[in-house]
């Protein structure tokens, strides 16, 4: 089964800044709407930078640079001068984390993990923005019900490039958790449907009671978590 992308899970709505954007027009925008980062776009609508409540916070940790500069501390240097800018233009900071809009899911999920970072801001094929992916985006996947778990599952298994006999296999879905049941000719099939199952969106985990007949894979190496007839 095709994980899902990006694009599916996405907010399609997001507010973004030019990079003349007064500064207090950001923070109204970000305090109003409840959003803590908002893109800098070009002409294009092509990001450029981003503006997080941590660099608008800046204008008063240091009192709108009226305070003085730490010249011993890197990252209190870049706060500072970011606590003189009045425009996103100047209070931005880049390159934009940013991802594909028909990257898979989990691409978005191991990134996320990666730079731990709360969203990311995605780009069509041009590099234009059409969305922002946050962790609870990705997290939406498992809202789906049992039955439509199920029914994608039976759906794939059903399908003529899997050569999977019809009731041959059975699939119950409890709470996201897939129990399959039935036996296959061969170790090989046991594991392609093995893989379906754990890749279909929503799935929590799964109980493998498949069987095999034939063992194909003997001296193959690899995971085994089936069972033998």
């Amino acid at each position: 089964m095709r994980e899902l992308n990006v694009a599916l899970v996405m907010t399609k709505t997001v507010t973004t800044a030019t990079p003349e954007t007064p500064f207090k027009d950001m923070v109204v925008t970000m305090t109003e709407q409840g959003i803590s980062a908002v893109p800098v776009v070009d002409d294009d609508g092509r990001p450029i930078g981003v503006v997080s409540e941590a660099d608008a916070l800046a204008k008063q940790e240091f009192h709108g640079g009226h305070d003085e500069l730490p010249h011993h501390d890197r990252a209190g240097r870049d706060r500072w001068y970011r606590s003189l800018a009045r425009t996103a233009g100047e209070l931005m900071t880049s390159p934009v984390r940013t991802i594909g809009a028909d990257e898979p899911v989990s691409a978005a999920a191991h990134q996320l993990a990666k730079v731990k970072m709360r969203r990311l801001f995605v780009l069509d094929d041009e590099g234009r923005l059409v969305g922002v992916v946050s962790r609870r985006d990705l997290l939406k996947v498992y809202r789906r019900t049992d039955e439509e778990i199920r029914a994608d599952i039976e759906t794939v298994l059903a399908s003529p490039a899997m050569d999977v006999p019809p009731k041959t296999v059975g699939v119950a879905v409890v709470d996201g958790m897939a129990t399959v049941d039935g036996l296959l000719n061969s170790r090989q099939k046991v594991e392609d449907v093995s893989r379906i199952v754990l890749a279909t969106p929503g799935v929590v985990g799964m109980r493998n009671n498949l069987r095999y007949v034939v063992d194909d894979i003997v001296g193959r190496g690899g995971v085994w978590t089936g069972f033998k007839p």
